[in-house]
């Protein structure tokens, strides 16, 4: 309850368009739940929202339900990736019985992100810059959230 309680105070501002970071390269290669290689190259030019997550996390459980409803409003124009290094039954029984419809995937290539604690989640608009770069649990369904998700699609 505590983590759920501060996920709610805790909010993620939208780093300056002046001091955003690139990302140097697209080679990140993740394994989806059916087995197949998704190859980040294939999103460049979209909205990206990269979460590191596992099923042990307090902060990770927490923030899930705000993340769930997140990608459910915007999977179409948005792509979600949800990384962990657990097992891919392990992520799909908990997916399983928390309603959770939101893809997992397993990095199978070193990352592009030095994510030392998790929960970790990135913001990417269609340039490749890092618009958020948020550690710990948040409302990702918050007004604000929304508002920057809806700004980088139209940029």
């Amino acid at each position: 309850m505590l983590h759920k309680g501060l996920s709610y105070i805790n909010s993620a501002s939208s780093i300056d368009v002046s001091k955003r970071e690139s990302l140097e390269n697209y080679n990140w290669k993740l394994l989806d739940e059916s087995g197949s290689i998704y190859d980040l190259n294939d999103a460049k030019g979209k909205v990206i929202v990269i979460n590191f997550w596992a099923t042990w996390c307090p902060p990770c459980i927490a923030e899930m339900p705000s993340l769930e409803k997140l990608y459910v409003k915007y999977k179409e124009d948005v792509v979600f990736l949800f990384v962990t290094n657990e097992d891919k039954e392990l992520t799909t029984k908990f997916k399983e019985n928390k309603n959770y419809t939101f893809p997992s995937y397993q990095p199978v290539t070193d990352g592009l992100f030095e994510v030392k604690s998790i929960p970790r989640t990135f913001v990417i608009d269609k340039k490749g810059k890092i618009a958020i770069d948020k550690s710990g649990a948040l409302d990702w369904f918050s007004t604000s959230i929304q508002e920057e998700i809806k700004t980088l699609l139209k940029s």
